[in-house]
């Protein structure tokens, strides 16, 4: 199994594959042929179907109950899988190598428990274990989709404020890219497998190398004792990956990111400064077992260049930059951590006299590579379209003779068009009419989506039904560059496919539609076109495996059919699953300390792009504008003279380009090394393994990254279930070992409000339910002064919340945390000055004059007055708090009802003129 490419950056598409070397296209699968019999028939063609495996019995119904369930299910924790691990990188990968392995433990484990109880035992043969892959990956599919154009609406506005509020718009969309790439995919077969496979050399290589594996798993003699050995390394690969990521998240400095430059930091007795300087640009270690199997997949030369774009990046580009003053970071860090700068910060651009971040300076650049490369590389390819074109008009006019024929009738056109088609060259179908997918069920179910997509867009997202059609068009198109990608390389183009759609609508909403029109047209049509291109590229492949071993495609596509009906409402669910647990995804924090567990340089890219080609001013720096074109043409540069030059005896000489596909993912990810050092380590570690140990390498090592890459992505899907639970390590863990770990733990006098200040947050749930019982009723209980204060002092969470200041929904942080936070805006802004609409900030110019202290409790309006105050004014500010609100609020919830709108930060209640108070400020009883 390999990574594929999921807009906009899958492991790309110029890296050398696992076993596959481009100097001997089919060399990939020549390692599995070992596995099989030495009786059985050797392979020596891998564009005509197999010969069946000697004692494999013939199987009458390879599509039974139990592997379309069995299949489900895998490809349901793939889904789930591939949202975490996309998020986390714009990474997904595919269900293929899954399903087919743990497809055959599964249903092996029912024939011998079961065999006798109908639909579950039975004989179990490779093209049952074909079916199970072929549901696998339908179930498995639409992830792309959640992870890099959807959550990019929602940053920009273009959608509600919560993900949940809009399920029934998303599970639409879902729906029409789902099943119009499901429908598009059946007569692509055809010519993809059947016409043109020999000719282009389409080698399909993880299809091919997972047919193979099956084969050899059902072949009799050593065959079964092989797939035991695989089934186990697997499951062990997938059980120690999902306990480092749950139980990691614990202990997160000591069992899953090692931040070695702190550890020496904090040895050196925090003296050298310089450390926590390169830590700042993201140099550590992280134990992410996902991307160590992905290395061990997609070979050193994407690995190596991944690592690379990230040591050009954030080792000498972004330190010079800052170095110049081009580009500046915000520090995060206080006393002995005062160090710590975060160079990530991609808010404010709108403002007058912004100064960009690192990461937002180098985000075009990143686009511009990803963009270009792919771009090019699609153009340079553009016969397969015209070849797929006219293959089309072939099928059609044959169609259309046979019927004219049959009525006694004869056009010369069609007649001669129906010869060419005739006469195509290709491989023999070993699949019979009776076998093949219907014509009117795909041509209907195609139209309907069709259709579907018009009213969809048009009822819900505002797209009307001409720009509907032309995202389905351009999805054909596109699926047609991804499948070809795909069966060349191993990974389909489908970055391409999304930066071309939405470069397309940007020229043609250009000066027809208001900016969040034009942007919401831009991501619908990119998701529906690089849905499509994605599922029809995933079902082909199916297909692929389906041939080989002769499974009819009649019965794969209805396990494929299935599968996709539940991914369709399987996906959304899980994005609303991540989105509600780390809502920092879909609205990113203007708070420089808080740092979003997931990158989603996906997400950047696309938002990046829709804002670039629908804003009349483009927000790009005019010298990241320079290094972008540059780059632009290096790349460019690149792929033409690989195309043309790099060929015949010169061909060899292409392993040694960087690849720009991954180049581009380090860029836009942002100073992160951690991602990059794993799939560096898993590549030099499959490189050393094939080399010495080829036969345990092909017996073990896809296996056992495929259970690493799903052992994470399912562990990251119940660790967001425990953070909506609160406890998870967010709420119970440590922070030992992290930079900046005691941060909030302040030094100073019981005078100082720092003192109370220990890590964060509280028991909303408790607090939200409580409140919303006593909705009606005319009093609330009033928390006593003293216990804001003990909570803040006792609760990690809430003296963390209140610390930061969150600008959160009230209605959804405890009661001590929200009397805390409007007391320090009372601190600050009160008497004077007050400003309903002015928030939190340690920013010492935002508060000249604050609430009178005495000098000698750090009191007065010095320095000192930016970052403490005392018990006393805690105290006094709360009871003021308390009456201010009464005095707005008579006879209701005293905590006042949910803000309008989310957005709406802490606001001020009434101007405190000293008439208006209260005579007397004692605690309420």
């Amino acid at each position: 199994m390999v990574a594929e490419t999921v807009v906009p950056d899958r492991v790309p598409e110029d890296s050398l594959q696992p076993g596959y070397d481009e100097k001997e296209p089919h060399n990939i699968d020549m390692d599995l042929k070992s596995e099989a019999d030495s009786e059985d028939d050797r392979i020596t063609d891998l564009f005509s179907s197999f010969p069946a495996a000697k004692g494999v019995e013939y199987e009458p119904n390879p599509l039974t109950f139990r592997a379309v369930i069995v299949g489900i299910i895998l490809g349901s924790l793939v889904n789930a899988s591939n949202v975490y691990l996309g998020l986390k990188t714009g990474f997904t990968f595919p269900a293929t190598m899954f399903g087919a392995i743990f497809g055959y433990g599964f249903i092996l484990m029912l024939t011998k428990a079961l065999p006798n109880v109908p639909l579950l035992g039975g004989k179990f043969g490779p093209q049952e274990n074909s079916i199970v892959q072929a549901a696998a990956t339908g179930a498995g599919g639409m992830s792309g989709v959640f992870v890099a154009g959807l959550p990019a609406m929602y940053r920009l506005d273009l959608l509600s404020d919560d993900p949940k509020k809009d399920f029934g718009r998303i599970l639409t969309i879902t729906l029409v890219c789902a099943f119009f790439g499901l429908f598009a995919a059946v007569p692509l077969r055809r010519f993809f497998i059947i016409n043109v496979a020999r000719e282009l050399n389409l080698v399909f290589p993880t299809p091919t190398a997972t047919a193979m594996t099956i084969r050899s798993m059902h072949a009799v003699g050593s065959g079964a004792n092989d797939a035991i050995k695989k089934i186990k390394a697997l499951g062990i690969a997938f059980i120690v990956a999902l306990l480092i990521i749950c139980v990691g998240q614990y202990a997160d400095g000591i069992l899953h990111n090692w931040h070695i430059f702190t550890w020496f930091y904090v040895w050196g007795g925090y003296k050298t400064v310089g450390l926590l300087g390169i830590e700042s640009w993201g140099w550590y270690v992280q134990l992410t077992p996902a991307f160590f199997g992905s290395g061990i997949l997609v070979g050193l030369n994407a690995a190596i260049s991944w690592w690379g774009g990230t040591v050009v990046a954030w080792a000498l580009i972004g330190p010079l930059l800052v170095h110049y003053g081009e580009c500046i970071g915000v520090a995060t860090g206080e006393g002995k951590w005062e160090g710590l700068t975060r160079f990530s910060i991609m808010t404010g651009v709108d403002q007058p006299g912004y100064v960009p971040s690192p990461r937002y300076w180098m985000l075009w650049p990143g686009v511009m590579v990803l963009l270009v490369y792919s771009l090019i590389e699609f153009f340079l390819h553009g016969k397969v379209v015209w070849d797929g074109l006219k293959f089309a008009l072939r099928e059609s006019a044959r169609s259309i003779n046979n019927r004219l024929q049959a009525r006694g009738h004869n056009n010369a056109f069609f007649a001669k068009q129906a010869a060419k088609a005739d006469a195509d060259g290709g491989v023999e179908d070993f699949a019979l009419a009776d076998q093949q997918v219907p014509t009117w069920v795909w041509v209907t179910g195609t139209v309907g989506a069709v259709i579907l997509a018009c009213i969809v867009t048009e009822v819900q997202f505002h797209m009307n039904a001409g720009l509907a059609i032309l995202a389905c068009i351009l999805g054909v198109l596109f699926a047609f560059m991804s499948i070809y990608g795909g069966a060349v390389t191993d990974c389909a183009p489908l970055t391409a496919s999304a930066k071309a759609s939405q470069l397309v609508y940007g020229g043609i909403t250009k000066g027809h539609f208001d900016v969040k029109a034009a942007q919401r047209i831009n991501l619908i049509a990119g998701n529906i076109a690089s849905g499509t291109a994605d599922v029809s590229n995933s079902l082909v492949s199916d297909f692929r495996v389906g041939f080989l071993l002769k499974t009819p495609p009649k019965l794969q596509f209805y396990a494929q059919a299935m599968g996709t009906l539940v991914s369709v409402f399987l996906a959304p669910g899980i994005f609303v699953l991540f989105m509600a647990a780390y809502p920092c995804v879909f609205r990113p924090s203007d708070d420089p300390a808080e740092v979003c567990p997931f990158a989603a340089p996906s997400v950047a890219a696309w938002e990046a792009v829709a804002t670039a080609v629908t804003m009349p001013n483009i927000p790009i720096p005019k010298t990241s504008a320079y290094f972008s074109i540059a780059m632009g043409i290096v790349c460019a540069v690149q792929a033409i003279a690989k195309h043309f030059w790099l060929v015949g005896k010169r061909e060899k000489y292409r392993e040694w380009l960087p690849n720009w596909m991954s180049v581009g993912v380090a860029w836009v990810l942002g100073p992160d090394s951690g991602y990059a050092n794993a799939i560096l380590f898993g590549s030099i570690t499959a490189w050393w393994w094939r080399k010495y140990f080829p036969n345990n390498f092909t017996m073990y090592g896809f296996a056992m990254a495929a259970g690493l890459i799903a052992g994470e992505g399912f562990g990251g899907v119940i660790n967001a279930a425990l953070e909506l639970g609160k406890v998870s390590g967010t709420f119970k863990g440590t922070e030992i070992a992290l930079p900046g770990a005691e941060c909030d733990q302040a030094v100073g006098t019981d005078l100082a409000f720092q003192n109370f200040i220990t890590p964060l947050y509280d028991d909303l749930e408790a607090s939200i339910r409580a409140l919303t019982e006593q909705e009606n009723q005319t009093k609330f209980p009033k928390p006593k002064p003293a216990d804001p204060l003990n909570a803040y002092k006792d609760d990690t969470r809430i003296c963390h919340f209140v610390d930061q200041s969150d600008d959160r929904n009230p209605m959804v942080i405890s009661t001590s945390a929200f009397v805390l936070s409007h007391t320090d805006q009372l601190l600050l802004f009160a008497p004077q000055d007050w400003d309903r609409d002015r928030i939190y900030s340690r920013d010492r110019t935002q508060y000249p004059r604050r609430y009178p202290t005495p000098e000698n409790i750090a009191g007065g309006t010095g320095a000192q007055a930016a970052g403490f105050f005392s018990t006393e004014d805690l105290h006094r500010a709360i009871v003021l708090f308390y009456h201010l609100v009464y005095r707005r609020k008579q006879n209701t919830v005293w905590t006042g009802r949910v803000p309008a709108s989310t957005t709406i930060k802490f606001s001020g209640y009434v101007n405190p003129h000293a008439s208006t108070l209260p005579d007397n400020l004692r605690a309420p009883r």
